[in-house]
């Protein structure tokens, strides 16, 4: 089950006392308003069961041996708001390599199956020239700013359990985005937040933050989220370099670049399930 994972401590005293995203009550994760969803006011979003998963992981092996290098969330349908459980298993087990298993359930349905590819940490000689820092695009998070969000009103993840900036003069407009994210309050009760779950959070606000659609015509729900990490990200923030491509069969693609304040940190996908509202 998830447990305390080392989390950002400068982010922890910035949502001290702020009503959580999930309360835990025994085994359960229970969602307050903060965890909803845009498409279903009965549903969660996507990323704040991302983000559990992604600590269920973490709290398997709370130590500095192993790394997460890629983090696949499938969405086995809407994720109910009503409390959850969580589970994780290491599948595969390795000096160099790990393979773990996650579920998000609501009762008895598994509502989201998550796996992580763990890999040995180490200290590489490699060639200086290839390890430079790429900047975010854009500028960082200080020279970002907030745009309202067009979905709904009132107490949602996207809205309440998030903070959003867009940098770089985009916005909540159709098109690309440059959107800085951070968790807006604790993710389960006052507990820290691991670095994985805070990019899991921000990865599934690809297909929000560079629709090509209008939200009021058209559905763009993510099928699933998948991560991939060249390392952790340092501080709260992360950036999403996010676009949006669709086909006429109803199929789309978001996919973002992904950024911490000092540079390059990975690349996030999504396969979207696109029709008329």
């Amino acid at each position: 089950m998830v447990g305390a994972a080392a989390g950002d401590p400068q982010g922890a005293a910035l949502n001290a006392g702020r009503e959580p995203i999930f309360r835990r009550d025994g085994d359960r994760f229970v969602p307050t308003g903060h965890a909803r969803g845009p498409w279903d006011p009965d549903a969660v979003h996507g990323g704040a069961p991302a983000a559990l998963a992604a600590e269920a992981i973490v709290a398997l092996q709370p130590d500095d041996d192993m790394a997460i290098v890629r983090l696949t969330c499938e969405f086995l349908g809407p994720v109910p708001l009503a409390p959850l459980a969580v589970g994780a298993e290491v599948v595969r087990d390795g000096r160099r390599q790990q393979l773990v298993e996650a579920e998000v359930l609501a009762g008895e349905r598994t509502a989201v199956r998550a796996r992580a590819v763990r890999l040995r940490r180490a200290d590489v000689d490699l060639p200086a020239e290839l390890l430079e820092a790429e900047p975010p695009p854009g500028g960082g998070p200080e020279q970002a700013a907030a745009d309202a969000s067009p979905w709904g009103e009132g107490e949602a993840f996207h809205r309440t359990g998030m903070e959003l900036r867009f940098a770089g003069g985009t916005d909540f407009g159709l098109g690309p985005g440059l959107a800085w994210l951070r968790l807006a309050r604790p993710l389960v009760d006052d507990e820290p937040v691991s670095p994985v779950a805070r990019v899991a959070a921000a990865a599934d606000f690809t297909n929000g933050v560079s629709r090509v659609l209008e939200f009021h015509d058209h559905l763009f729900v993510n099928t699933e989220l998948s991560i991939h990490l060249l390392r952790e990200p340092g501080g709260e923030w992360v950036l999403l370099d996010a676009r949006t491509h669709l086909a006429r069969t109803g199929a789309g693609l978001a996919e973002a670049r992904l950024f911490d304040p000092r540079g390059r940190i990975g690349a996030a996908a999504q396969a979207l399930f696109v029709d008329r509202r």
